[in-house]
């Protein structure tokens, strides 16, 4: 989109929009324009209604009985193929359950398990922080490991792969810039090379269609608190293909990975498939908000999604550039769609500063330092009559200088 529309173009878009409907399903404050759904998706009434249930009757009358009745200890696995439907997995390869952190550990000791004759890890120099943590540690307990790291080894990722690395982990959308990467076309050159490839779909996961089976990916991770609003901390998920089950071997042996978790035996005997990815018990009521959040998904057209967070994002770039472009902003996301996920990024010297001015204005995005603005775009629930007006509230804020205020620069824990 190049030419800047006007507001009766906005307005003609939202009337014909397929997924203008799904935003009554969910419960966002009146005149609030929520473009953060990249850090925590909004609430939606069915997932609500299911958290309701289970703290007010599940918990509150049936108490442990619904361990059974209610099919609380199956969830991670029923819920598993829900979120595997939504990245292009089959049943049976993906499992909810803990945190993407804890997931990435999990799968990174798998995958080195499986290249015992490799000792490289190779990841991005970008990456969110989280992922480099977790291969750091990895690192840390395996003798002779090492990790290589784009953009600091190398320019560019595929100049690090060689027969001496055992995985790549790597992120499908940059969670600052919003680059989408070739999924396919990656995988196939790790593979190429002997090597496993991990994943991380956390800005991927109900923001575009994937397709992991058709890339023969080896694993995935990835939350459901952003695109998917299982709601915060919801739990994560980890995939990982059928022809690798066999061989799982991860050192977070807790019970619920256990072939026979209620025999209580004494010594550890990994379950069948992906339950080998389980370890301790999981917080029922977190799955039980994001059983109701996936409801919605179940009438879904991916690709129909994809189109609309394209035209959202093409849009937003379009009018910010032709009504902001004075005051210093500068695109830091792809400007072809096709190679972005649902978000788009702006620097500028005092991004924070401008954001808590967007914020206390009721267009909430978030800041990642040192100078990057973040916009998400959720297609079931922003419409183009949003971005427009988050648009002529930033160009207020930026022409007026009112993110000059002093309470804007007080910086808070989370930002």
């Amino acid at each position: 989109m190049n030419a800047v529309p006007d507001f009766a173009a906005i307005e003609a878009m939202d009337a014909a929009d397929w997924l203008r409907p799904m935003r009554e399903r969910f419960i966002l404050p009146p005149g609030l324009i929520y473009l953060d759904g990249n850090s925590l998706g909004v609430a939606s009434t069915a997932a609500f209604d299911e958290l309701r249930k289970a703290a007010t009757e599940e918990w509150g009358q049936d108490l442990i009985r619904s361990w059974n009745t209610a099919g609380w200890f199956d969830m991670p696995l029923a819920l598993g193929d829900r979120v595997g439907r939504l990245i292009g997995a089959a049943a049976g390869q993906t499992v909810v359950c803990d945190t993407t952190s804890i997931n990435i550990y999990k799968a990174l000791h798998a995958a080195m398990a499986l290249r015992p004759d490799r000792s490289v890890i190779v990841s991005e120099g970008g990456s969110f922080p989280t992922d480099l943590y977790m291969a750091e540690g990895v690192v840390s307990t395996r003798p002779g490991a090492s990790l290589r790291l784009e953009g600091v080894d190398a320019p560019e990722i595929e100049d690090l792969i060689d027969d001496s690395v055992a995985v790549v982990l790597v992120n499908h959308v940059n969670y600052k810039s919003g680059v989408l990467r070739d999924m396919a076309a990656l995988t196939r050159k790790a593979q190429e090379h002997g090597a496993l490839v991990i994943w991380d779909l956390c800005h991927t996961a109900g923001a575009l269609p994937v397709d992991l089976d058709g890339a023969n990916v080896d694993f995935a991770v990835g939350c459901t608190y952003k695109y998917l609003n299982g709601g915060p901390g919801a739990p994560a998920f980890i995939y990982a293909a059928t022809r690798h089950h066999g061989d799982i071997r991860q050192p977070l042996s807790g019970w619920w990975g256990h072939a026979r978790p209620f025999a209580f035996e004494q010594h550890y005997a990994a379950g069948e498939g992906i339950r080998r990815f389980l370890c301790g018990t999981q917080p029922i009521l977190s799955l039980r908000a994001l059983k109701g959040a996936l409801d919605v998904w179940d009438e879904v057209d991916m690709a129909a999604l994809r189109e609309k967070s394209i035209r959202l994002t093409d849009l937003f770039i379009t009018l910010v550039e032709a009504k902001c472009g004075a005051y210093g902003l500068e695109l830091e996301s792809p400007r072809d769609g096709a190679k972005r996920g649902s978000q788009v990024s702006f620097s500028h010297p005092n991004s924070y500063e401008v954001m808590q001015a967007l914020i206390a204005r009721g267009v909430i995005g978030d800041f990642r330092a040192p100078t990057t603005m973040r916009f998400g775009f959720t297609p079931l629930y922003v419409s183009y009559a949003d971005v427009w007006r988050a648009v002529e509230i930033l160009e207020e804020i930026l022409s007026t200088g009112a993110w000059e205020d002093a309470r804007f620069a007080v910086r808070a824990a989370v930002t």
